[in-house]
Parts: structure tokens; sequence; C-alpha cells
């Protein structure tokens, strides 16, 4: 029977992409349950806060690096999937990109983390997360993701994650080695990736010969606008917690990572969910709407189903998995996180209208909305968590989701609900 199932999932290529990405995705999952107890009984909450105040600020960094490639660069690998000269354009043009961006960004905040007082109170931990930078420039999701080349999304995934835990044990045993913590990140990301970059390297024999100056400077003002976008969205994403330790304290940080790092788990899947549908959609809606359409309908629909039941499930158990994690203020914090749960059940229906947003090169459309609904979304932070603490920025992002669900609703209802003959 095993056997059988086996050779089913062999032979249908969606079903065994989305089972071997799946398998890496649970490595996302798990390397959290594994370290952050240890971390936050180490170096206790407000250790634990400063941790994620790095990690936020290496993370929204990250879409200075991306530029986009991530939406657009998967898109266009995606469409051009069989044209090996011009996924060699394409893969040249944005590395060389993202490496006089990361040139950039490398410069500006040296100079920042040295100069602001907020960065420089901690300018070790800032430093040494910069590798989380360099890892990610050299990160080649972006175009297995268009190849639809999950196994080896996976394997990078996976030996990424392993190292990071490997290090968290080995290195990190007082209060003040929270500082390693972010390094660790980024020195397994540099490794993973760096394994993975070689082999499509070698794999596609390109060469940077195939690019120039000019058709990089084309790049970065064509997917300028996309870009320009993404920082709004990261900001959405990572900047709540930097708000939180900047108006509050360290404390109430560690408070919000904790139920963050739970979130982050849905969060992740339901990003790496859209990684994974988003090129196929992208495919089928270019062939045909109604093909698309039926395939959106029918992997997002069962998509929404697990994390309703998941979520569920977190809100019964709350207070026991909360305890888990060793923080002080448990009862607390499992009340804040039965409120949290509501975003990832509003983004994995956020998610899926996204797709058909950029699928149906709506990219104008989308980028008003997040520029728009995170400049609401931080101002209600800025307000509302003086007064009401973690509660604020809680209830500031669930208001965010809806009107982003609302805004994509009323863009994309006219084709969604008219079929093509």
């Amino acid at each position: 029977m095993l056997n059988k199932s086996i050779d089913y999932i062999k032979k249908h290529k969606q079903l065994n992409n989305f089972v071997t990405y799946g398998v890496g995705q649970v490595f996302n999952l798990v390397t959290p349950i594994l370290v952050v107890p240890y971390i936050v009984s180490i170096c206790s909450e407000e250790g634990y806060g400063k941790i994620g105040v790095g990690l936020a600020i290496s993370f929204f960094l990250m879409v200075f690096i991306d530029y986009g490639s991530d939406i657009l660069g998967v898109k266009e690998v995606s469409i051009n999937r069989e044209n090996n000269e011009n996924l060699e354009k394409i893969f040249v043009t944005i590395y060389s990109a993202k490496f006089i961006l990361l040139l950039i960004v490398l410069a500006i905040t040296s100079v920042l983390f040295y100069t602001a007082p907020f960065f420089n109170h901690e300018k070790k931990l800032f430093f040494l997360s910069l590798p989380i930078l360099i890892g990610q420039f050299i990160n080649p999701t972006w175009f297995l993701q268009g190849l639809e080349n999950f196994k080896w999304i996976t394997i990078l995934n996976i030996i990424s994650k392993v190292l990071y835990v490997i290090g968290i044990f080995v290195f990190i045993h007082e209060p003040n080695d929270y500082i390693y913590n972010n390094l660790l990140w980024g020195l397994g990301m540099i490794i993973a990736n760096s394994i993975v970059f070689i082999y499509l390297w070698k794999r596609y024999s390109f060469s940077f010969n195939k690019t120039t100056l000019k058709e990089v400077k084309t790049y970065l003002k064509t997917n300028f606008s996309m870009f320009f976008s993404q920082i709004f969205v990261s900001l959405q994403m990572y900047s709540p917690i930097v708000l939180i330790s900047f108006f509050g304290n360290n404390m109430m940080a560690g408070q919000y990572k904790i139920i963050d790092q739970i979130i982050v788990i849905f969060r992740t899947y339901i990003i790496l969910f859209f990684n994974f549908v988003f090129p196929r959609v992208c495919f089928l809606l270019d062939k045909s709407k109604n093909e698309g359409i039926k395939f959106w309908e029918k992997v997002n629909g069962l998509n929404f189903l697990f994390i309703l039941f998941s979520t569920l499930f977190i809100a019964i158990f709350s207070l026991k998995i909360i305890d888990y994690f060793n923080p002080k203020n448990v009862l607390l914090i499992s009340e804040l996180l039965k409120i949290a749960l509501m975003i990832p059940i509003l983004q994995s229906i956020a998610q899926p209208l996204k797709q058909l947003m950029l699928g149906w090169n709506k990219q104008k459309e989308y980028i008003n909305s997040v520029m728009t609904i995170t400049i609401i979304t931080l101002l209600l932070i800025v307000i509302l968590t003086p007064i009401y603490k973690v509660f604020g920025a809680l209830i500031s992002l669930i208001i965010s989701e809806t009107l982003i669900i609302s805004y994509y609703f009323y863009c994309i209802k006219n084709k969604l609900f008219i079929r093509s003959s």
C-alpha cells in the first residue's frame, strides 16, 4: 500500500512537488519549536525581544536586496522556463543588480548602526545580523520557484535550518550570547544558498558576460515600483516588534515575539504556499483563464480549511503552547495569542487574492493598496501600542489584513466571476 502511494505521488508532478515542498516546510515549523524555549530560558524574554528586533530589521532590509525578484523575477522565469537563453539573461541581470544593492545596503546600515543611538546601543547584535543579507543575496529560491524546482528549494531549506539549530545549541550558553543568534541564522543561509547557487551555475552554464550595466540599470528602473511597494509590505510585517520595543520596552517586544513566533509558522507557510502556487497560477491564467481559476479555487480553498482548523487547534491549547516557550507571563501571552490567530486566517484569504492581482497584471493597484494600507497600519500601531501595549499592535494588524482583503476583492471581482467562453 505504501509503495503504491509513493508510485502515485511520483507519477503526478504537482502532487510530487507539493510533497517535496512540504517536507522542506516541516523544518520551518520544527525549528522554532526546538530553539525558542531554549533561547528564552537562557536569554530571557528581554533577550529574545532583542533578537526579534535584530531579525525584523534584517528581514526588512532583505526587500532592498530582492528588489521585487521574489515576485516579478519568479513570474519572468516561469514564463521563460523553456528558453535557456532568456533564463540566463534573467538570472545574471538580477544577480548583478542584487550585488550592487547588497553593497549599498551594507554601507548605509554600517554607518547607521554606529551613529543612531537606537542601533548603537546593540550594535554588536545588529552587525552580526548582516550575514543574513549576504545569505539573501545568494539565495536562488526565486529562480527555483519560477522553474517549480521544489526539490532544490527543499534541500537548501533543510541545510540552512539544520545548521542554525546546531549552532544555537553549540554556541548559546550565557544570557549575553543572544547576540550570536542572528549570526548563526545568516551563516546557515550563506552555506545552504551557496551550495544550490553553485549547482544552478554549473547546471545551466551561466555567464555574467551575458548582461551589461545598461541592462542592469533598465532592470532596476523597470522594477522600481514593485520594489517600492515591497518596502511597505516589509514594514507591515517586521516593523511592529521594532515599534513595540521603541514605544514600550524589550520585555513587551519579547512577549510579542513569542506570539509572532507561533503566528510566523502560519505566515511562513502561507507565503511559501503562495510561492508554490503562484508560478502555476500565472502559467495557467496565461494559457486559459477558466483552467487557471479552477486550479486557484481548488488549492486555495483546501489551504484555507487547513489554516482554519490549525488555528482552532492552537487556540484550544494556547495556554500549554505558551507555557512550553518558558515565558513569565504565560496567561497574558496565551490570551493575546488567541486574538493573534485571526491574522493567519485573514492572510489565508488575502494571499490567494494577491495571486490573482499579480497574475492579471494589476501591479499598479497592488502597489497603491500596499502603500496606503501599510501607512494606516503603522499609524494605528504607533497610536494604539502605547495605550494597549501588545494588544494594540495585534488589533492594528487585524484591521490591516481586513482592509487588504476588501480592496483586493474589489479590484478582481469582475474578472473572477466572469468566466471565458
